[in-house]
Parts: C-alpha cells; sequence; structure tokens
C-alpha cells in the first residue's frame, strides 16, 4: 500500500472510531482544535451540523441557565418553556399547518417517528391496511431499524438484511446519473411515473407513505431533486391517498437557503423529519413535523400520535434548540445561506475547474456535493479499492480542514463524493480558506492515486 493509503486515520464500519484518529480538544467559531494544537476549519459542520459553528457564548449560556434550572422535565409529567417556545419557533418557520411536532434525539429517531405517524394516522383513519412504504435507491434516512429500512445504503444495511421491513426502493432522482436511457431533462417525470406505478402494483389500498430526502445527503453525495419532481410527486401522492415524508434531517433547518427544503421546489409534505441543524449540535435534537390535516385525524379517533421516548422533549435539548433557532432568525442567516451559497458553489467549481476527476458540483444554500470520477465523458466512477474520498479525507485533516466525503454514491460500492456545508456564520475569509484547503487536498489525494 502506498504512503497515503498506511497513514489514513481510519473509520471502521458504521463510523465507528478508531484510536488513530485526532483527539478533539475545543472548538470556537468555525475551527477545532485537537489536544496536540492543531487546528481546523470546519467546512462540513461535521457531518452538516454545526449550523452556528462551536461554542457560541449565547448558546453557551442558554445551556448554562436551563440546566441550573432543571435538565429534564419528563414530558408525561410536565411541559417547559423551552418546549413550547421550540414549539413555536419550528411552527412559524415551517409556514402555516406545521403545528404539531414531536421532538425527539436525532435524525434516525425523527425519521422512525414520522414513519409511526404514518402507519398510525391510517390505523385512525380506518385504512389499517396501508403498511408499506415507498423510498428511493441511494437514499439515507437513519440507523434505526425502520429508518435504515427505508434507506438504501449498501455498507449499512448489509448487517442487517432479513431483519429490516419490505419496502419498495426506486431510482434516484439524479439528474447527472439519470435512469438507464433516460434523458437528464426527463427524469423528473420518468421517477414520478415509476412511483405510481409501484403504488398501483402494490395496491394503493396497502401504500402507507412515500419518504424521500428532498436533497440527498451522505447516500447521494448531495443531489437536489430535479425541478418539477416534488410537485409531481405531491399530485400522485393525493391521487392515491399516500403520505408523502420529507426527510430534511441533513438538507432541512436552513442548510439550503430555505428552512424547509421543500420550500425551494414550492411543496408541502404531510410529514417532515428535522435534526442537524434544529439545535446545531450543541445538544441532541430533532423533530418530526405533521400537517394539521394529520393531526386531526389522530387526535379526533386515537388522542394523539402513539410514538415518543422518554427524553421526547428533553427540555435542556429544547432550550438549545431555542437558543439556536434565535440566532439564526435574528441575524439572517437563512437568508445569508441563500445569498451566498451559489457564489460559493462558484467559487469551488472555479477553483476545480482544471481536474479531469472532477465530474459534478452541485447542491443549495451552504450544501454542497462535488463528485469525482475516472472518465468524465462516462462518468465511470474511481475503483472503490483505491479509496479516493478516505484519501481526501486524510489530506483535509493534515491540511487542518474538516469536509465531509463518503463512497459508493454510484452503487453502494463505487463513487467518490466530498460533501461541503459550512456553518451558516462563516465569514468570506473563512470560505476561501476552505476552498483553498479542499481544492489543495483533493489534488494531493488524487496525485496519491497509484499509477496505472
Amino acid at each position: 500500500m502506498d504512503r497515503a493509503a498506511s497513514n489514513f486515520p481510519k473509520l471502521g464500519k458504521g463510523e465507528v472510531p478508531d484510536s488513530d484518529l485526532p483527539k478533539i480538544a475545543y472548538g470556537k467559531g468555525t475551527r477545532l482544535f485537537d489536544t496536540h494544537g492543531k487546528d481546523y476549519i470546519d467546512g462540513s459542520g461535521g457531518p452538516a451540523v454545526y449550523c452556528l459553528g462551536h461554542a457560541h457564548p449565547e448558546v453557551n449560556d442558554a445551556i448554562k441557565r436551563q440546566l441550573d434550572r432543571v435538565a429534564h422535565g419528563y414530558r408525561y409529567n410536565f411541559t417547559s418553556d423551552p418546549l413550547e417556545e421550540l414549539t413555536e419557533i419550528v411552527a412559524r418557520r415551517c409556514g402555516p399547518g406545521y403545528g404539531q411536532m414531536i421532538f425527539t434525539t436525532g435524525g434516525s429517531e425523527a425519521v422512525e417517528s414520522a414513519l409511526k405517524v404514518a402507519l398510525h394516522y391510517h390505523t385512525a383513519n380506518s385504512e389499517p391496511s396501508r403498511r408499506r412504504f415507498i423510498a428511493r435507491r441511494r437514499s439515507w434516512h437513519g440507523n434505526t431499524l425502520g429508518a435504515l429500512s427505508v434507506s438504501e445504503f449498501k455498507e449499512r444495511r448489509d448487517p442487517f438484511e432479513g431483519a429490516l421491513i419490505p419496502v419498495s426502493h426506486l431510482s434516484p432522482a439524479n439528474v447527472y446519473r439519470p435512469p438507464a436511457g433516460i434523458a437528464s431533462g426527463a427524469v423528473a417525470q420518468y421517477c414520478a411515473r415509476e412511483l405510481e406505478e409501484e403504488i398501483l402494483r402494490l395496491g394503493a389500498e396497502n401504500v402507507a407513505a412515500f419518504i424521500f430526502e428532498p436533497v440527498v445527503g451522505a447516500a447521494g453525495g448531495v443531489v437536489p431533486a430535479p425541478d418539477g419532481y416534488a410537485r409531481l410527486v405531491r399530485e400522485i401522492c393525493d391521487r392515491h391517498g399516500v403520505l408523502m415524508i420529507a426527510d430534511e434531517v441533513m438538507c432541512g433547518a436552513g442548510r439550503c437557503g430555505t428552512w424547509r427544503a421543500l420550500t425551494h421546489d414550492g411543496v408541502s409534505p404531510d410529514i417532515m423529519a428535522v435534526a442537524k441543524g434544529l439545535a446545531g449540535g450543541y445538544v441532541p435534537l430533532g423533530a418530526t413535523i405533521y400537517h394539521e390535516r394529520i393531526a386531526a385525524v389522530l387526535e379526533e379517533r386515537a388522542g394523539g400520535p402513539m410514538t415518543g421516548h422518554t427524553f421526547t422533549g428533553h427540555t435542556l435539548a429544547c432550550a438549545a434548540g431555542v437558543a439556536v433557532q434565535r440566532i439564526v432568525a435574528r441575524d439572517g442567516l437563512v437568508e445569508r445561506v441563500n445569498q451566498d451559497g451559489s457564489g460559493l458553489m462558484a467559487q469551488l467549481r472555479e477553483r476545480l475547474c482544471g481536474l479531469d476527476a472532477l465530474g459534478d458540483v452541485r447542491g443549495r444554500g451552504f450544501f454542497i456535493g462535488l463528485e469525482f470520477v475516472a472518465d468524465r465523458t462516462s462518468k465511470r466512477p474511481f475503483a472503490s479499492s483505491l479509496g479516493l474520498h478516505q484519501r481526501i479525507r486524510i489530506r483535509s485533516l493534515e491540511n487542518g480542514l474538516i469536509c465531509y466525503p463518503m463512497g459508493g454514491n454510484v452503487d453502494g460500492v463505487a463513487g467518490d463524493t466530498v460533501i461541503v456545508a459550512p456553518p451558516y456564520n462563516a465569514t468570506s475569509s473563512e470560505l476561501d480558506e476552505i476552498t483553498d484547503k479542499l481544492d489543495r487536498s483533493i489534488r494531493q489525494a488524487l496525485a496519491d492515486l497509484p499509477v496505472k
């Protein structure tokens, strides 16, 4: 094995930490520092989580104040100011009809609760046969068994096959890699038609919901839905009584330049899951948000949704979420992401334009994906054995940059992407630094590849 590959700090399957990784000491703003004093600029907000960076003094103070009062008032015993305030903030951000939500401790739980809300709704609505879910290939929805079942991420699914619930997986809605024989301009219509055909094949009376990421994150390397796709999906779901679930865990809460990612598409889902940017990683927090038409059936016929956990609506987590969301709103950060995102993407394209290995640059707002190919004409990916995305990761760490490289975006095995998702409040000079260090790291990683 060549020098660069042999020196990788490794992550085991499922992202289990390895002892070769640097050890975090502290963070401040967009920067992180390890125990040896090396500093890193956070070009991806970790896994697209840290929307305000690290150690924001206002968020830290809000958490400390709440901790001095009470950490957790169990949801069946108490409501709380943070819970009520965050509910109001999120409802306002989501728009009319979205006042009902269940707060969780992360994205996987938020998706799991979304699936359960869908199932419970159909039961309460006297359609208990609606039990099947439809999802897409090359999407990631979470680690719990239900969320994993609707996901299609080969490495993360393989150990659990045989225990997952049956789910129909359709073609990815990806204009850069359209289904065989389909022109890029026809992807939206093709994928929408594929959804309707699968609903009819299963029998609409058996289908509970279609779940998708408006902008696919880790499994695809930031793949926005084609223009018009979400509207077609909404029409099909309405026609057949199938619920639309938007997984906005990664792409939502402002990451794409609108608080709801689907706002860009002019579409409202029945149920949505959000998490990462909701509390910015300060305390684990997610939410399942569902429309009042779903809530009305559940409240009238079942007394409410049958889902939740011990830490649902955790008081301290909600206080962190309130602090983060107040700062995001006060400082106009979602609007800033919307305004500056296209400039960041253009900057990345300009710096990397001379690389034959750069296949695609795509995304929305501060959620940008770079895909690398061995041949630009055929879009053939690099062999997975080369581990290009891992090489980029280690070179980035050496250069003092945190980015989010992933593999397997093409077929679950081959394919190399890098996600750029900086904090919403990153300065122009910090965005320049991220671009400079990523450009250098990618070029070094490509130079490290074995010569044929």
